[in-house]
């Protein structure tokens, strides 16, 4: 790896929110924020278009993946999935009941946790009851993110009949060393026969995610799972960036940092890879994320309407995004809420009536310029200097980034070049004004590269 890369590691590689929202949950201002606030919001929301997207929190997995950050709950128990799934729908009832129209779903996502942990009847007895309360937009994107290992024929056609075409299959790295470190265990065989099945059946767009920077992880390793990737031809791969927090998330320490592979050596896992998935064919779409030219999100950007949320990037944009389950989040434009971490509060909330809401966001005026500030810097790669020129503190924080060449200052436009793309967290960060007026020193993400 050339030596100016291996400088920028050292100098930029450093904690940074990923930045699906803004401002982003650590500094949410939660004492200026009530759920009849927030209900008040949704209604407003709920008024613009109608439509609305649903994210659908499934925490349950058999076993712990010690890489993952997401909230989940561990258990071989399958008579969880029903009881659960009631929850749900009882929220998604008292959020119906707060709605003067009836609201038309232009998304939704079943996310986890891994949502194949639950049966084929139980997924199709959930989408059922969330969408007979609703109308389908007829060009409603439906997905559904699953374990290679146990998503069955059943699940993908049971899905299928109820308008799922896109699935995200999570594979990390193919590698069995590196599996075993982290306790994810699939045979490239589950992800050729998932794949295949799904196209099939009539899939339309498939996604692998990878993950760069795992314990174990080498150069070669990194290089055979990307060709045994591109070999597959899924129409979306998502290479993402290991997210270590082992304050946040005990199963890390599993492991130890000496198991991880230098800052260094990440940032060449990333730009191999990078060379390696653009040179088969896929466009870049932005941080992490790349599509054959022929896919929606690849069409989306093309043509400026990609867009990023808290299940990140997407070719949709609904006024209203429910999120439904332990912890999951929703966001109606002007705020943000969160729902309770554990199944028992949230499923004794539920029992009670109550909307199970931890904590949210109100957003200011400027919060709503900043979060635009950072999405076109994320889904465009580029910024009118008119946007930024009266902002004199986002400007001195991006001039060395300027300087080092990860940010061009043209005569009307901010551009991120190609080699900022590779740090584009921390330029969105030259914008967080809650960051930079932060007074803990407490870890609280993960670092850019």
């Amino acid at each position: 790896m050339e030596k100016q890369l291996i400088n920028f590691a050292k100098k930029y590689n450093i904690a940074a929110p990923r930045y699906t929202s803004y401002p982003t949950v650590p500094y949410w201002v939660t004492t200026d924020w009530t759920t009849d606030q927030w209900l008040s919001a949704v209604q407003a929301a709920s008024h613009v278009t109608g439509e609305i997207s649903l994210y659908i929190h499934l925490p349950y997995c058999e076993r712990l993946c010690t890489y993952c950050g997401c909230n989940t709950r561990i258990t071989k128990n399958h008579s969880v999935e029903r009881p659960y799934i009631d929850s749900v729908l009882q929220e998604w009832q008292l959020y119906l009941a707060q709605l003067s129209v009836k609201p038309k779903i232009v998304d939704l996502h079943l996310g986890g946790g891994t949502p194949t942990f639950f049966s084929s009847e139980n997924l199709s007895y959930l989408v059922k009851e969330i969408v007979q309360y609703a109308h389908v937009d007829e060009h409603a994107a439906f997905s559904f993110e699953a374990h290679p290992a146990n998503t069955t024929r059943e699940h993908l056609q049971a899905l299928f009949a109820l308008g799922f075409r896109r699935l995200s299959l999570g594979i990390q790295d193919f590698d069995t060393e590196v599996q075993r470190i982290i306790n994810r265990k699939q045979s490239p065989a589950d992800v050729i026969r998932v794949t295949q099945e799904a196209r099939r059946i009539g899939y339309t767009s498939i996604n692998f995610d990878l993950i760069y920077g795992l314990p174990k992880q080498s150069l070669m390793r990194i290089k055979d799972t990307i060709q045994m990737t591109i070999a597959m031809h899924p129409d979306r791969i998502a290479f993402y960036s290991y997210a270590h927090v082992p304050w946040m998330k005990p199963g890390q320490r599993l492991y130890t940092e000496d198991d991880l592979p230098s800052d260094e050596a990440k940032l060449e896992f990333y730009h191999v890879g990078k060379e390696m998935i653009v040179n088969a064919g896929y466009m870049d779409i932005g941080m992490d994320h790349f599509a054959f030219p022929t896919d929606s999100l690849a069409l989306a950007a093309k043509v400026g309407k990609l867009h990023r949320n808290f299940m990140g990037y997407t070719d949709i944009r609904s006024s209203l995004l429910l999120g439904l389950g332990v912890s999951a989040i929703s966001d109606v434009g002007t705020a943000y809420a969160q729902n309770v971490k554990t199944v028992e509060e949230y499923r004794s909330m539920i029992e009670k009536g109550q909307f199970p809401l931890q904590k949210g966001h109100l957003q200011t005026e400027h919060d709503l310029s900043v979060k635009n500030q950072i999405l076109r810097l994320m889904c465009e790669g580029r910024l009118p200097l008119s946007e930024v020129q009266g902002s004199p503190g986002v400007l001195k924080r991006l001039n060395p980034l300027i300087v080092d060449g990860l940010v061009l200052l043209g005569a009307k436009e901010l551009i991120v070049t190609d080699l900022g793309k590779s740090f584009l967290r921390v330029i969105c960060m030259a914008f967080d004004e809650y960051h930079h007026a932060q007074t803990t020193n407490e870890p609280l993400f993960s670092k850019a590269v």
